[in-house]
């Protein structure tokens, strides 16, 4: 994508869709921290960097988790994509709905910024950081409250083409059980 931020009003739109998603007892408790300030920004690349690259993986580490490690403890590593618009989904710790509230808070966004003809990208990186005090310190500067959890990340803007990247990917499906 593209480091160019996009109108504010296409970001407000994008923003609205994930406010009104669905929530658990209509519980709306999905926390959306809304950064495009670059050198916010750039400081979360260096403390997810740096966090990353004094992490280690095993066998039971899942791919895309074990791809950040390895390419965080390379120069260059930049697990946003050099956007400039960052949305990172919290919600509060201990509450059973929180992913699933949240997943659907970040998948709305991500159909919203489709329909506005901008790239979308569920970043996952810094929910595996939730529990690194470098993380949180600056998320909690930011407006994360002390009793939230990181759930996700979103990033948004415009796909190189000048469109967003709507080639299909290969889905064989989830297994699906009727029973009858």
């Amino acid at each position: 994508m593209k480091p160019d931020l996009p109108d504010r009003k296409l970001i407000e739109q994008i923003i609205e869709a994930g406010s009104m998603a669905p929530s658990g007892g209509n519980s709306q408790t999905t926390h959306m921290l809304v950064i495009t300030k670059p050198e916010v920004l750039q400081t979360l690349r260096k403390v997810v960097t740096s966090e990353f690259a004094q992490m280690n993986y095993g066998p039971s580490t899942y791919a895309s988790l074990k791809h950040s490690i390895e390419a965080s403890k390379k120069s260059g590593y930049r697990y946003d994509y050099g956007v400039s618009v960052l949305i990172v989904t919290a919600n509060r710790k201990g509450y059973g709905n929180a992913m699933a509230d949240s997943a659907c808070a970040l998948e709305n966004m991500m159909i919203a910024a489709n329909a506005l003809k901008l790239g979308a990208c569920w970043i996952n990186q810094l929910h595996w950081l939730d529990e690194h005090a470098a993380l949180r310190n600056v998320l909690e500067e930011l407006g994360l409250q002390p009793d939230e959890t990181i759930t996700g990340g979103l990033i948004i803007g415009f796909g190189l083409s000048g469109e967003p990247n709507r080639e299909e990917l290969l889905r064989t499906g989830n297994p699906v059980t009727w029973i009858e």
